[in-house]
């Protein structure tokens, strides 16, 4: 028998996956991680391009680690030796065959909010790679746009921030400032130009930031 928790994610899940596919978007619901993870794996055909964002949530899933081990060409921008190889190796990603990544925030109307430092994810997300997966923890989903946004600005932003910090934040307003100067750019996906060509997984489980 479901718990009430399990029961309120399926069901929001399934209202999200309703409005993506309005939006020309595919979405799928997992209860847990290895089951999203699989759903990826069988989703991407051998010997394909991939290559993905800076994202918490595909490393949490184990998603990263299944790709290295599989049958791809791998496109890792943090493999770089420095910061014009990292450079370089963003942009070939841009050409990938399928681009990973996860959501600041997912509005439950179907609205996809990212923030983004030097940009090339939400540039993915928008254009270039043939296909896009997008993987987000259950937790990522707010009840419309007006709060994705505010949770991408004042909740993932920071959180992602926080790692890189070397002298930590004496205020949370000293940290939003910071926040709002890393994630210089802020995109709403409200529809794909092109049908299925972003997936979305939702997993009913806290991933992420």
């Amino acid at each position: 028998m479901l718990t009430p928790w399990q029961t309120y994610n399926s069901l929001l899940a399934e209202k999200v996956i309703k409005e993506l596919k309005n939006r020309n978007i595919q979405g799928f619901y997992f209860s847990t991680r290895e089951e999203a993870v699989s759903k990826v794996l069988e989703i991407i055909p051998k010997n394909s391009v991939v290559s993905w964002g800076g994202s918490a949530t595909l490393h949490e899933t184990g998603l990263i680690d299944a790709l290295k081990k599989g049958d791809y060409a791998i496109i890792d921008p943090r493999a770089g030796k420095n910061a014009a190889e990292m450079d370089k190796l963003a942009r070939q990603a841009l050409n990938c065959d399928y681009f990973l990544m996860s959501a600041n925030a997912i509005a439950a109307s179907g609205e996809l909010v990212n923030m983004d430092g030097i940009g090339n994810r939400v540039a993915a997300q928008a254009y270039g790679p043939r296909h896009v997966i997008v993987v987000a923890g259950i937790n990522k989903v707010e009840q419309n746009l007006d709060a994705a946004v505010l949770r991408a600005k004042t909740v993932a932003a920071p959180l992602c921030v926080l790692p890189y910090s070397k002298d930590g934040f004496s205020t949370f307003e000293e940290l939003l400032d910071k926040a709002r100067d890393a994630a210089s750019h802020l995109v709403i996906t409200s529809r794909s130009a092109f049908k299925e060509r972003i997936t979305v997984i939702l997993v009913g489980e806290t991933l992420g930031f």
